[in-house]
């Protein structure tokens, strides 16, 4: 793992405890695992993941929504603002490596879907599946943080 693997957290900004719970858990894997997290940088699930990334001694990054880089949230260690409101999600994925989704309302759903439409490694933790008629797209689930983090890794080649 060099430090220049990027993993964003995706997930919805609000959010039930159990997936900040797990949004926490993944963003300390992402940690542990030498990886830069990179979230939209609010609040509900990208905060948990930014705050367990921090308790891990990771590196957060956050691609705002606003035009002023003081809108993100505590754990953030570099902030990114774009003034593009949701259209930044697109700035989320681009500039990960591999994207991991937890939970979910539309926004994630859009994350996802770009990530898909770039190819991106993904895996979820209770997150979207994603079929239409007979055509699904492959959004590996996990039954952990953890497991998902390993996912990445292994398709990128790093574990």
């Amino acid at each position: 793992m060099t430090p220049q693997t990027y993993i964003s957290i995706i997930g919805p900004s609000d959010a039930s405890p159990e997936v900040l719970r797990v949004a926490e858990e993944a963003g300390a894997c992402v940690a542990r695992a030498g990886a830069i997290l990179v979230t939209g940088g609010g609040a509900g699930a990208m905060e948990a993941a930014c705050r367990g990334a921090k308790q891990a001694g990771g590196l957060t990054l956050g691609i705002l929504p606003g035009a002023s880089r003081y809108e993100g949230n505590r754990y953030l260690d570099m902030s990114i603002p774009t003034g593009m409101g949701e259209m930044r999600n697109a700035l989320v994925v681009r500039s990960s490596d591999a994207v991991l989704a937890v939970g979910g309302g539309f926004g994630t759903l859009s994350e996802i879907a770009l990530a898909l439409k770039l190819d991106k490694p993904i895996a979820g933790v209770g997150t979207w599946s994603a079929s239409v008629g007979d055509a699904t797209a492959p959004i590996p689930a996990a039954a952990s943080p953890a497991q998902a983090v390993r996912i990445l890794l292994h398709t990128l080649g790093d574990a």
